[in-house]
């Protein structure tokens, strides 16, 4: 036991610096595609490449809607010109429909909200990046989120998934015995709309339309500072971002 007691003074601590810090290790965001100044045929292609209708050209060349962006990098290999990306991870934005304002967290959800995860149908990567929140890198009780079996302990409902007809009713009780106030984190492209399994007759098109959602994590999958930036959000301890595109 000593020797390990030894290898941890030596290592020193590991944990990001993140949100006190930006965080600028390689490798900790898939990035999102950006509005692209990019007119013409060459517009035209990279939107017919796209299989979930996450671009288009509007007013400003190819415009991009990232919460239908499932990373698949059509638009950025085996084409003539990239679509434009940003490598960021603060990607949670609050719904239009949001009841935070209604419902204000107060104070005391600031160092210690409680979180139910729930997999509303996920294929396992987004649920995957969700569980790399509880190890030492992110450690995000530091910052007072903490992990709960139940909804009547509950703060935050974090949901994974397109969320299926198994799931739907599920869900809708789950959000509905959480006491209040309330916010729901939807994570991942295929909890926003669906993905590329839905809307289907399998599953539905997205978490909004089971239950209220107040804040979107885009990406397929989001990296876990992503959705450790929409818990922020949603308690409260962070700005969302100004824009999905």
């Amino acid at each position: 036991m000593s020797q390990w007691v030894v290898k941890g003074l030596r290592t020193g601590v590991k944990t990001t610096n993140y949100p006190r810090l930006p965080d600028t290790a390689p490798g900790l965001s898939c990035g999102l595609p950006a509005t692209t100044d990019l007119r013409g045929e060459h517009a035209q292609a990279l939107v017919a490449r796209c299989p979930t209708g996450a671009l288009s050209v509007g007013r400003r060349g190819i415009e991009v809607d990232q919460r239908r962006c499932i990373h698949c990098l059509r638009c950025r290999r085996g084409v003539n010109q990239q679509l434009a990306w940003e490598a960021r991870y603060e990607w949670a934005r609050v719904t239009d429909k949001s009841n935070r304002h209604d419902n204000r967290f107060g104070a005391a959800f600031r160092r210690s909200a409680h979180i139910l995860v729930v997999d509303a149908g996920d294929c396992g990567a987004c649920l995957n990046e969700v569980k790399q929140l509880n190890n030492p890198y992110y450690n995000m009780h530091r910052l007072g989120f903490f992990l709960t079996p139940t909804p009547r302990h509950a703060d935050v409902m974090l949901v994974v998934g397109a969320v299926t007809e198994h799931m739907r009713l599920a869900l809708r009780k789950a959000y509905d015995a959480m006491p209040t106030p309330k916010r729901v984190v939807a994570a991942g492209a295929c909890a926003l709309f669906g993905g590329v399994f839905g809307p289907s007759f399998t599953c539905g098109g997205g978490v909004a339309q089971a239950v209220p959602v107040d804040v979107e994590v885009p990406g397929n999958p989001p990296p876990p500072l992503a959705i450790l930036h929409g818990l922020l959000v949603a308690a409260g301890q962070r700005q969302p971002a100004s824009s999905c595109g």
